[in-house]
């Protein structure tokens, strides 16, 4: 199976020079919400000591480490969900159920609880701290490269979130900087916790 990351870049690469399907205000609004959740999630993690790294309040809440994993891992999945969104037949007259703004403000807001999907939980799959932040780095990267560079015209092609219901590709974009985000404020609960490590 084809790495998504690498199609899009094939994509963005081969793309002709034409219109634009994005307006540059949506470019910079998306790139400045993946810059900000980026650098919010990589001050979350800096320093801190293997302690730090695996204290868990209680066995039902995750970790540091755990909440890291999952940051790191949904970005590819999510972003994958994109790379096969936009093969998908165009739906120009298609309309969202929620708005760009809805998006960002309801996901972060952590006073509803869901359960991870199976496929982003954590499992440990990186060795160390520094290889969970390297792989969210490198493919937050990616995503900005792709928002700032792609010609797919993210706003005709759309996907059901099994919350927000009817997303178009442009907002599943946002839902990764939202989804970071969430999850880094999860990360700071349990950095606030009264029995975290003080080193």
């Amino acid at each position: 199976m084809k790495n998504p990351i690498h199609l899009l870049t094939l994509g963005v690469l081969a793309a002709p020079l034409f219109a634009a399907t994005l307006t540059q205000a949506e470019r910079d609004r998306a790139i400045a919400e993946l810059t900000a959740s980026r650098q919010q999630f990589l001050d979350s993690v800096a320093g801190l000591s293997p302690a730090q790294w695996n204290f868990k309040p209680d066995e039902k809440t995750w970790s540091v480490a755990e909440c890291a994993e999952h940051i790191a891992v949904s970005e590819d999945v999510i972003f994958g969900y994109v790379a096969n969104f936009v093969q998908a037949p165009a739906a120009p007259d298609k309309k969202s159920a929620v708005t760009d703004d809805f998006i960002l403000k309801a996901v972060v807001n952590r006073t509803q609880k869901f359960q991870a999907p199976e496929a982003l939980r954590p499992t440990h799959r990186f060795a160390t701290p520094q290889e969970i932040i390297d792989h969210f780095k490198q493919s937050r990267e990616h995503t900005i490269a792709y928002v700032r560079d792609t010609q797919d015209d993210l706003r005709a092609h759309f996907f059901d979130h099994p919350v927000l219901k009817t997303m178009d590709t442009y907002q599943w974009i946002l839902l990764i900087s939202a989804h970071s985000q969430r999850h880094t404020a999860q990360l700071n609960e349990v950095k606030a916790n009264a029995n975290f490590p003080k080193e």
